[in-house]
């Protein structure tokens, strides 16, 4: 055997082994290398359980997504970072999945402080951003000529018309308080409620600012009771909005509260106690009740995937799983609509979408170049604790 047709068999040899090599399924790939999807949320402290919820819902609809062959040929990829409800570690973990993990589209989290901090950085990078929890008003009219953030998800300004009209119906509120993280998300709600109580000429008794750190909160409540405040309008999370409540207890003060969804992002049924279900707050979704077809299957998928789940209490903060849901698949439909992951072109393909049948309703057309809210005035329900489980409420 000469070395020339030894040499040759090698050459061949290898041929075949390279070409049973990409012959195989995936191998020459790159269209099938997964499409990643970000998510900066609180995993960890006091509002863990939104970040759970969040996650929850990103995972039964990209598993749907997959299931289906996923968009454009190519999976999707869930990539989590925790930003423990820290705009500075926000950010961070911000740039670091769309510098190096280079994903297509970014999914919020509960804070809206972390989300205002993450969305100019996202307009320059000109990747979308997806906010489906943080509702200050800032982080989707942002005033950003090319405006990458989206929303499936409260805002404060439609929400706080909600809490006054509310007031009104359900308490006959004639002098209300207000009493406020002092952070941008209170500065949000601010501004929305004296918007709110101004369109219905009614006065204010005051307005009274808290932090996270506060472990009481009876001076400011003291002085919104001397002003004659007759109903409370509470935004806080889950730890401070249980202060003012234990507050409220030891002052012997039984005001009505009327709160923005907060209390919903953990355990507040645990940290306020049995004054908990005094709390009215606001909800975009609840397992709780008679389901649509779509929310038996979510529901049928959630007690598959996560063993733990086995009634409607178990799945509680239900909003974090709905609106993340329902955010996927708006996600997917536009990446689709692009026939791209490029950022510039899936902004464009959010606007593109038609119609999508969801979870927390039917979507029409639900982004424009002027509303990049999907959820609107119609699309919220009043709701309480009720031991560990979050229902709506029927008047």
């Amino acid at each position: 055997m000469s070395v020339h047709t030894a040499f040759s068999r090698r050459q061949l040899l290898g041929a075949a082994a390279i070409a049973a090599v990409l012959a195989l399924p995936g191998a020459a790939a790159h269209a099938a290398d997964p499409i990643k999807i970000g998510l900066v949320a609180a995993l960890s402290g006091q509002s863990a359980k939104s970040g759970e919820a969040i996650t929850r819902g990103l995972t039964i609809a990209i598993e749907e997504v997959n299931a289906k062959g996923g968009v454009l040929g190519r999976p999707l990829e869930l990539i989590r970072r925790d930003d423990e409800s820290n705009p500075g570690k926000g950010l961070l973990a911000a740039r670091e999945l769309v510098q190096r993990e280079k994903v297509a589209v970014l999914f919020g989290g509960l804070d809206t402080p972390v989300s205002m901090a993450i969305v100019p950085y996202m307009n320059t990078e000109k990747v979308p951003f997806m906010g489906v929890w943080a509702a200050g008003t800032p982080i989707t009219r942002n005033g950003a000529a090319e405006n990458y953030a989206f929303r499936v998800s409260a805002v404060d300004e439609i929400v706080d018309q909600a809490l006054v009209d509310y007031a009104v119906k359900k308490y006959g509120a004639k002098k209300p308080g207000m009493i406020l993280i002092n952070n941008s998300w209170g500065e949000s709600n601010e501004a929305g409620l004296k918007k709110a109580l101004g369109g219905a000429n009614m006065p204010y008794a005051g307005i009274e600012k808290f932090n996270d750190a506060d472990v009481d909160v009876v001076p400011q409540l003291t002085r919104l009771k001397a002003a004659g405040a007759d109903t409370l309008f509470m935004v806080g999370n889950v730890a401070p909005s249980s202060i003012v409540v234990k507050s409220l207890d030891r002052m012997g003060w039984d005001v009505p509260i009327v709160s923005h969804w907060g209390p919903a992002g953990g355990r507040f049924n645990e940290l306020a106690g049995a004054s908990a279900p005094k709390v009215h707050f606001i909800q975009t979704f609840t397992f709780s009740g008679k389901l649509t077809p779509k929310g038996e299957q979510v529901f049928a998928a959630l007690k598959k995937k996560f063993p733990e789940i086995k009634t409607t209490a178990d799945v509680t903060p239900a909003v974090g799983i709905a609106n993340a849901y329902d955010g996927l698949h708006l996600t997917a439909l536009a990446i689709a609509k692009a026939g791209s992951t490029e950022g510039t072109k899936v902004r464009m393909g959010f606007y593109g979408i038609d119609k999508y049948d969801g979870l927390i309703k039917s979507y029409f057309k639900p982004f424009s170049s002027d509303n990049q809210d999907a959820l609107g005035p119609k699309d919220y329900i009043f709701t309480r604790f009720v031991g560990p489980e979050i229902l709506p409420l029927t008047n």
